[in-house]
């Protein structure tokens, strides 16, 4: 069996099939993992999450700040519409079906055998590898509940942006939910800085890359990540990112994710849409 991690989808179903096909992917045997924002921006979301879905247990999939989105959308959250292409999988009759198997998707992935994680764009350096499971667990946990519609109407804001264990209710939820989707840059205390999005070096002074931190409590997990199409694809301070900017018209990225060995790029050149 193979194990193959891709990057940032948002709904680029053609290139994403055609990277399966250069990797001669085997649904019977290989495994997918994603690493998030499956939708959003391409024009196919819904092809993509039909056919992620329909993979059942040969894909595993942890949530981005699109797929967040979507999800946010449906529940009545509209602060973010704008910024969306979403309504094929809005109007589609199979919407509800979709939706709940997008909520039931997890933060973070763990795989002990081969020592890797899987998340969607950062941690904070105070998190250990436990820490960062459970606090996932616990917004998977409000996004699988009763509640989740009320969960999903408060999520967008940058506050608060400091990890504290004595963090309660929605401001720890929504820092959690921030860590794992939206961050690429933070102070070397571990404050967020979520408005900054652009390559390394175009970063307001005293922000670092996350997973530069020397004291990040991580730092000796492997860790693949997308979110980030700017850094585009990374591998250093044993940490991956997947995320090659295939949405706007640059490649898609996997790797084989192995037990030993270091993983090695696959990429597949896509056409431009930006």
């Amino acid at each position: 069996m193979a194990i193959y991690a891709i990057g940032d989808i948002q709904g680029c179903y053609t290139e994403l099939r055609r990277l399966l096909d250069r990797l001669r992917f085997d649904p019977g045997r290989d495994q997918l993992w994603f690493v998030g924002d499956l939708v959003n921006r391409g024009p196919q979301s819904l092809e993509v999450l039909r056919f992620v879905m329909g993979l059942g247990e040969r894909a595993i999939s942890v949530l981005g700040n699109h797929d967040l989105h979507l999800l946010a959308l449906a529940a009545g959250n509209l602060r973010q519409a704008e910024k969306s292409n979403l309504g094929p999988v809005l109007r589609a009759p199979d919407r509800e079906e979709l939706l709940y198997w997008l909520r039931c998707r997890p933060l973070a992935h763990y795989d002990p055998k081969r020592n890797f994680l899987l998340i969607h764009a950062g941690l904070p350096p105070q998190w250990d590898l436990l820490q960062t499971l459970s606090c996932a667990k616990e917004v998977e946990k409000q996004l699988q509940g009763s509640k989740s519609r009320a969960f999903l109407r408060q999520l967008y804001d940058n506050t608060p942006d400091r990890w504290s264990p004595s963090l309660k209710g929605m401001n720890r939820l929504r820092f959690i939910v921030n860590c794992f989707t939206r961050l690429r840059y933070c102070a070397p205390d571990g404050t967020l800085a979520l408005r900054e999005k652009g390559p390394v070096g175009s970063q307001n002074p005293g922000y670092v890359p996350w997973f530069t931190l020397p004291r990040r409590l991580t730092r000796n997990q492997r860790i693949l990540f997308g979110h980030w199409s700017t850094l585009g694809y990374y591998a250093g301070e044993n940490v991956w990112c997947l995320d090659s900017g295939c949405v706007w018209g640059r490649q898609l990225t996997a790797v084989r994710v192995r037990k030993r060995k270091a993983p090695v790029p696959i990429s597949l050149t896509c056409t431009d849409r930006a």
